[in-house]
């Protein structure tokens, strides 16, 4: 049995979690915005890490997406 298929779940399931996250900090940054009230440096910091997720995401798609040899 090849440990490829494993490493591949558990990077898909990696990529379910950091799709959530993601989501999930789109949500707040948002809710932030839309209170009028955000604090500039909470919010800054919420979208740096947004970023991040984000380069986090396209980096396991990469390794998800199989090696084509032209």
């Amino acid at each position: 049995m090849s440990s490829i298929p494993f490493l591949q779940d558990e990077l898909r399931q990696k990529l379910v979690e950091l799709r959530l996250e993601h989501r999930d900090l789109d949500s707040a940054i948002h809710a932030l915005m839309e209170t009028g009230r955000s604090d500039m440096l909470q919010l800054q910091r919420l979208k740096k890490k947004k970023l991040q997720l984000k380069d986090k995401i396209k980096h396991l798609e990469a390794q998800l997406r199989p090696d084509i040899i032209a």
